[in-house]
């Protein structure tokens, strides 16, 4: 299949669950106009902020992960380094101040800093084993994952006796002068926390990035050919490295903004704070193509999801989360079933070394 005809099959799908969606909502307003007229009265501005905020740990994670497979290598420890960035980003206010709940802006951004650094450092080390060491991708992945969530509540219960961190202080909102007046668009786009201006930020750099600098070029050459961009005279190793520890960075924003925007705490219990958005954030990738923006309507499909079952409780339509979290992988199953694979990167998870023939 060549690429207008998956792009025109990609098109059917899209039409044909617009279809489907539309006879559903025509269903149920010929059926029960009552839950109907509740549920679109829940469709507003509100609802948009709602996902955009909740969008923003899915989207960054999923932008790391979309860098670091680009480049060949693997990272599905996305969750773990939410996990790791979130703790540490609460934990470290929590540890700094008297009054963590009145922490000063100020103490927050260094809280918010600290929780990227620390997921930056975690990914270094995930570097060292699958670019030097040579480690099976997938497992380190996988340790990265386990070791975050068994680390971050047992540092919880030495630190704080719990395996939650106390209540702290979260980034205010900051509305653009004039722009947040646009009726509509400005109370979504321009009255929002700084996390989400990051992110709207964050997708169109990422886009340029990747496809329209050299270090950018260098990195999908090193995912796809990475004997070529050696014969080029490029070091494949540090465009490696650079490309995961960027992964950390950027992952480590969705995972502070977690704790420092959303909830305002660390929680360690189950499956933590992060409760799988990690996992959420690759299939975004893979559902967005590996391209940025394709990453950030995924990421902003899922958030939608999860606002909209939380405003659903209010009405009493009680749909249980676990329905709610499966949705993503659901949509990914069919969407590779019936457009077509999305295509890995061809040297993704092979290990490179210039001395080869």
């Amino acid at each position: 299949m060549n690429r207008y005809q998956q792009l025109d099959k990609r098109g059917k799908v899209a039409l044909g669950a617009g279809v489907l969606a539309v006879v559903a909502v025509l269903a149920l307003a010929i059926t029960d106009p009552e839950t109907a007229g509740d549920v679109f009265a829940l469709i507003d501005g509100n609802l948009a902020s709602a996902a955009l905020r909740t969008a923003v740990p899915i989207a960054f994670a999923a932008l790391g992960g979309l860098f670091a497979e680009k480049s060949g290598v693997i990272n599905i420890g996305l969750e773990g380094l939410l996990i790791v960035s979130a703790f540490a980003g609460a934990a470290s206010i929590a540890l700094l101040t008297n009054d963590p709940g009145a922490a000063s802006e100020t103490m927050v951004w260094v809280g918010f800093a600290i929780g990227v650094l620390t997921s930056i450092l975690l990914s270094l080390l995930f570097a060292v084993v699958t670019i030097d060491l040579e480690a099976d991708q997938i497992i380190a992945g996988l340790a990265v994952w386990l070791i975050a969530l068994g680390l971050g509540p047992f540092a919880a219960q030495v630190l704080f006796s719990q395996f939650d961190s106390p209540s702290v202080n979260t980034l205010s909102t900051v509305a653009i002068p004039g722009l947040s007046q646009i009726p509509v668009v400005g109370p979504i786009l321009f009255d929002a926390n700084p996390t989400v201006y990051m992110l709207l930020i964050a997708v169109p750099a990422s886009w340029y990035f990747l496809y329209h600098t050299p270090f950018g070029q260098w990195i999908r050459a090193s995912g796809e050919n990475p004997k070529a961009l050696d014969t080029a005279g490029i070091d494949v190793r540090r465009v490696r490295y650079g490309s995961v520890l960027l992964s950390g960075a950027l992952t480590g924003i969705g995972g502070a903004a977690l704790s420092l925007v959303l909830v305002g705490k660390f929680t360690g219990g189950g499956a933590t704070i992060v409760n799988g958005r990690g996992f959420i954030a690759i299939t975004a990738y893979l559902f967005g193509n590996y391209n940025p923006v394709g990453t950030f309507l995924a990421s902003l499909l899922f958030a939608t999801l999860e606002a909209l079952q939380f405003r659903l409780q209010i009405l009493g339509i009680g749909i249980p989360k676990s329905i709610i979290q499966m949705i993503p992988f659901v949509l990914v199953i069919v969407v590779l079933a019936l457009v077509g694979r999305t295509r890995l990167p061809a040297a993704a998870g092979e290990h490179y070394d210039s001395g080869e023939d």
